[in-house]
């Protein structure tokens, strides 16, 4: 939908690469962060091409078959383009006012966050005040893209368990308002599969492309 411009940041990247597979198409640079130091290491394990990566390979594959670009050749060129464009791997904390202290970062065009601000934020008032820190981020007339949980409370990684505050339509649209947003598109799914809700209680996702003042 017209989202492209010269730098996307990933804001809570983790160790990974799929929500960029399509970005790298129309970003010229990319740069990714998280908050954690084995989530960056595990991704520049990928980026250097170590022995003992995480193999992507089906993710990439299924991501060029959704373009229309789904041979060996496509999938290698897909990867290897993704791998040029990401330019930094940063620390960062949702908590700060600037999230990576001590680093100033240049507005960039777009910042991006999957699965991310709902579990770092306790309450609606932190979620708004970490949109409120992204618009300083972000270029005047950017845009920021967030994919998150729809009534989730908890996941499971391993036997470590994580609380989530749970999101749904009104909240999250009133929050992008009164951070000064103006919300492009909003589209929320509900969940077909049920089998593993014992690891992860969502009842749906939710998908916002907004966009700061010009």
């Amino acid at each position: 939908d017209g989202v492209s411009g010269d730098t996307l940041l990933d804001f809570g990247t983790g160790a990974s690469i799929y929500q960029l597979l399509s970005a790298c198409e129309v970003f010229n640079e990319i740069i990714v962060s998280d908050l954690l130091e084995q989530n960056r290491v595990e991704f520049q394990k990928w980026l250097k091409k170590d022995s003992d990566a995480f193999d992507w390979t089906h993710i990439i594959k299924y991501v060029c078959e959704l373009e229309g670009n789904s041979s060996r050749e496509d999938c290698e060129k897909k990867a290897e383009k993704l791998r040029t464009k990401v330019k930094e791997v940063l620390q960062c904390d949702a908590l700060k006012r600037n999230p990576y202290d001590p680093v100033v970062l240049p507005p960039v065009d777009c910042l991006l966050s999957t699965l991310c601000l709902d579990v770092v934020s306790k309450d609606m008032k932190l979620y708004v005040d970490v949109l409120k820190n992204f618009k300083d981020l972000i270029k005047p007339g950017g845009h920021i893209l967030v994919l998150g949980t729809i009534n989730a409370t908890f996941y499971h990684a391993g036997k470590k368990r994580f609380s989530v505050m749970p999101m749904n339509k009104d909240l999250l649209e009133a929050a992008y308002k009164e951070a000064g947003y103006k919300i492009q598109k909003a589209v929320y799914m509900p969940r077909i599969d049920k089998s593993k809700a014992h690891i992860a209680d969502f009842q749906g996702k939710y998908f916002i492309h907004a966009r700061t003042p010009k």
